[in-house]
């Protein structure tokens, strides 16, 4: 081949390979931060249901299954039909298998649970509204934002500080149910927010989740929608991104001096870290993920400045229970512990070993709500 052609088809064929590695990050980045309600975690095949007995299961035995505590059980059955169970701690002393595990099986809420049932653990230990779930009475009620409408579960209680609740990564307001009851006893009023890309919420503009850099926003109108129906203050309680959302409305949000705390349940603190994360239990090549940050950023318009910011020691004028652990894959626990050490004066850091992402109160429910009862006397 002449010189010249060979040179130019080399170029070509390097010009068609960096357009389809762009490509591919542009690809990748956009699967990370497109959020599907209830999506499994990347990389969670499931496991298999072998046998059921009164108050037991029999599940394949893995890292998932072994874990301490309480979690919800979905799959699917063999006609389709959506499963929902929830199983306890692990019984040890039940006769099994080497390759399986035998947890307590607390009650089955939806479907069947017959042998060779593809199921994962979740921390959704309810399914529902409050009222169905957890029997308590509650208003279906709209947060006016700035996309729309944002439905919400709106609990009633006697005290003038309101708890909001906000959920993180491929989660719905069901996941808040969890401590639901706890706030209710403690005679909380509880708003239990959905935001823009959730059912019934106004989409993003361009679809996509951005790590609580827009979504914050969302937060904000339910604070002030908290104050004009009669909260004094109020504490801002976010799990994953919706923690990152917390500390960016309690740091930016023109009514900031209503917001008297914050619990932050496994929270995003380093959102390129979790990009990475995800991209990475998706399966894409190590040599693409720096790419797959900046793509995330380039299509989203999300700044990890702004969002560093929020998560500044410096900022942060109220006092902050911070709840995560060193086994957490998608949001690194380093940062939040980095935030209690550099502020001690106003956080305080829980960590709970041993516990998936979002599944702090699954793998202690006992302990967990005794840190934070604690946390919450002194702002009621």
């Amino acid at each position: 081949m002449h010189p010249a052609k060979a040179t130019a088809a080399a170029v070509t064929t390097l010009i068609g390979i960096g357009a389809a590695t762009v490509a591919a990050a542009r690809y990748a980045g956009a699967a990370a931060l497109n959020s599907s309600p209830r999506r499994p975690p990347p990389g969670d095949p499931g496991v298999t249901v072998h046998a059921t007995a009164p108050g037991r299961i029999t599940l394949t035995r893995d890292l998932t299954t072994l874990r301490p505590g309480v979690y919800g059980l979905e799959g699917a059955g063999a006609d389709g039909e959506r499963v929902h169970a929830v199983v306890g701690p692990v019984l040890e002393e039940a006769p099994h298998e080497a390759h399986t595990v035998v947890r307590r099986l607390k009650r089955v809420t939806r479907g069947s649970l017959e042998p060779g049932t593809t199921v994962r653990l979740t921390p959704y230990v309810h399914t529902g509204d409050p009222g169905s779930a957890l029997g308590l009475d509650f208003e279906n009620t709209d947060v006016m934002g700035e996309l729309g409408a944002l439905p919400a579960w709106f609990v009633p209680g006697s005290r003038a500080t309101w708890v909001i609740t906000v959920h993180g990564l491929d989660a719905t307001r069901e996941h808040p149910l969890n401590v639901l009851a706890f706030l209710h006893r403690h005679r909380m009023p509880v708003l239990d927010l959905a935001y823009r890309g959730d059912a019934g919420a106004p989409r993003s503009p361009d679809g996509l989740g951005h790590l609580g850099d827009s979504e914050w926003r969302d937060l904000d109108a339910a604070i002030r929608h908290a104050v004009r129906h009669g909260a004094d203050r109020v504490i801002l309680y976010g799990w994953s991104t919706g923690a990152a959302m917390a500390l960016r409305a309690a740091t930016s949000s023109s009514v900031r001096h209503h917001v008297s705390g914050l619990v932050l349940d496994s929270p995003v603190l380093d959102w390129e870290a979790t990009v990475r994360a995800l991209a990475r239990a998706r399966r894409t090549p190590g040599a693409l993920l720096p790419l797959v940050v900046r793509a995330a950023q380039g299509s989203t318009g999300a700044h990890g400045d702004r969002l560093r910011a929020a998560a500044d020691p410096d900022g942060l004028r109220v006092p902050a229970l911070i709840i995560h652990g060193p086994g957490d894959t998608v949001a690194p626990w380093g940062p939040s512990r980095a935030l209690a050490q550099a502020r001690p004066d106003v956080v305080t850091l829980h960590t709970v070993p041993d516990a998936a992402h979002a599944a702090m109160w699954n793998a202690d429910p006992a302990g967990y709500e005794e840190v934070l009862r604690r946390f919450l006397t002194p702002l009621m």
